[in-house]
C-alpha cells in the first residue's frame, strides 16, 4: 500500500520571505502550497462547536462553515465549493480530514499529489497543526529580525509598533527552536532567507532532501507562478512576481531609526548572533524603551500560555478525533 504524501507547512515571523517560499514550493511539479487560508486554525479552536463528525449532519455544517464564510478566504483557493462540501461530507470523520481535503483539492487543481499551507503565524501553533496532521512536514524560514521589524513597520495592515515587531520575531525564532529539538530531522526544517535568495538552487535542493522529493529549477523562479497563486488585493507581495534579488537584504540598517536598532540588537543580540548575524554595536538603548519591550514580551507570553491552556481544556472535551485520515 502506498504511503500517503505527507503536508507541508511553511511558518516564520511575517515578513520573513514565508511567500516567496510559498512559491519556490508551489512551482515544483508535485507540490501545491495555496494562498493563506484562515481556517485551519479557527476551525481547531471552534472544533467543540461542530459536534461528533461521525454524524453526516456535522460534517456537512464544518463544510459549509469553511466554504461560506468569507473569512475563511476559500474563495482564494479557485475551488468548486460543492465538490469541496460533497468530498468533506463522504469523507473521514476527524477535522483533520475534513481541513485536508480542501489543501488536497486545491492541489488537485493543479494536477499535483502534495498540499500543504503557509501562514506565518502557525509558528504558535505548531502542536495542534501535529495534532491534526501528525505526519506533516515544517518548513520554518528564518529572516535577520532587524528585516523583519524595518518591513513589518512600513505594512500598511501592521497596526504595532517595532516593540511588538520585535517581539514576533523573537517568539517565532524560539518557537522554530523548540520545534526543531521536539519534532527532529524528519519533520522539521530550517532555513534562512538570506541563504535562500543568494543561492536558491542550493538551498531548495536542501529542502528537496528533506522533503523526499526532486529539485526542479523552476523553484528557482517563483514569480512565474505568483499570479495564480498570491491574491491581487494583496499588494505587498508585489516584489514576489520579479526575480529572486538579495536587493532587501540587511536594508533594516537605513530603514530603522538608531533607537531601533539599539532595540533589536540589545534585547535579541543573542539570538541573532546565534543565527549567524553579526551585531553592529551602535547606540546604547534607553533604559525607558527595555522596559517597554520586556512588558510587550511578558504579555504576549502570557498570551501564549493562555492559548496553551485553554486548547488543554478544549482537548478534554473534544466530541471527535482531530488527526486526519487520508489516504
Amino acid at each position: 500500500m502506498k504511503e500517503p504524501e505527507r503536508p507541508i507547512f511553511v511558518v516564520g515571523c511575517p515578513r520573513s520571505g514565508t511567500t516567496m517560499l510559498q512559491l519556490m514550493l508551489h512551482a515544483h511539479p508535485r507540490i501545491a502550497i495555496p494562498p493563506e487560508t484562515r481556517f485551519l486554525m479557527a476551525a481547531y479552536d471552534a472544533r467543540s462547536d461542530f459536534g461528533d463528525l461521525a454524524q453526516e449532519a456535522n460534517r456537512l455544517a464544518l463544510a459549509r462553515w469553511i466554504v461560506d464564510r468569507k473569512k475563511t478566504r476559500f474563495a482564494d483557493l479557485g475551488l468548486d465549493g460543492q465538490q469541496v462540501v460533497d468530498e468533506i461530507v463522504a469523507g473521514p470523520p476527524t477535522l483533520g480530514s475534513a481541513l485536508g481535503i480542501v489543501l488536497r483539492a486545491y492541489a488537485a487543481r493543479f494536477g499535483k499529489p502534495r498540499w500543504g499551507d503557509k501562514r506565518p503565524g502557525y509558528f504558535q501553533r505548531i502542536p495542534a497543526l501535529l495534532r491534526m496532521f501528525p505526519d506533516a512536514q515544517v518548513v520554518q524560514l528564518i529572516r535577520d529580525g532587524r528585516d523583519c521589524v524595518a518591513s513589518l513597520k512600513e505594512m500598511d495592515w501592521y497596526k504595532q509598533d517595532s516593540l511588538h515587531a520585535l517581539s514576533t520575531w523573537v517568539e517565532s525564532t524560539e518557537l522554530g527552536e523548540r520545534a526543531a529539538r521536539t519534532l527532529g530531522p524528519d519533520s522539521y526544517h530550517r532555513m534562512y532567507y538570506e541563504r535562500l535568495i543568494s543561492d536558491p538552487e542550493k538551498e531548495l535542493s536542501g529542502l528537496c532532501t528533506f522533503l523526499g522529493e526532486e529539485f526542479d529549477p523552476a523553484m528557482c523562479e517563483p514569480g512565474e507562478v505568483a499570479a495564480v497563486a498570491v491574491p491581487g488585493r494583496k499588494t505587498w507581495h508585489l516584489r514576489t512576481h520579479d526575480e529572486v534579488t538579495t536587493a532587501r537584504s540587511g536594508t533594516w540598517r537605513t530603514r530603522l531609526t538608531a533607537a531601533e536598532i539599539a532595540l533589536c540588537e540589545t534585547v535579541a543580540g543573542d539570538l541573532l548572533r546565534e543565527h549567524g548575524y553579526e551585531v553592529s554595536g551602535g547606540t546604547r538603548l534607553d533604559r525607558g524603551d527595555h522596559g517597554r519591550y520586556r512588558r510587550v514580551a511578558a504579555h504576549r507570553r502570557l498570551a501564549a500560555r493562555k492559548r496553551d491552556v485553554l486548547d488543554l481544556l478544549r482537548r478534554r472535551t473534544e466530541p471527535s478525533e482531530v488527526a486526519s485520515r487520508l489516504c
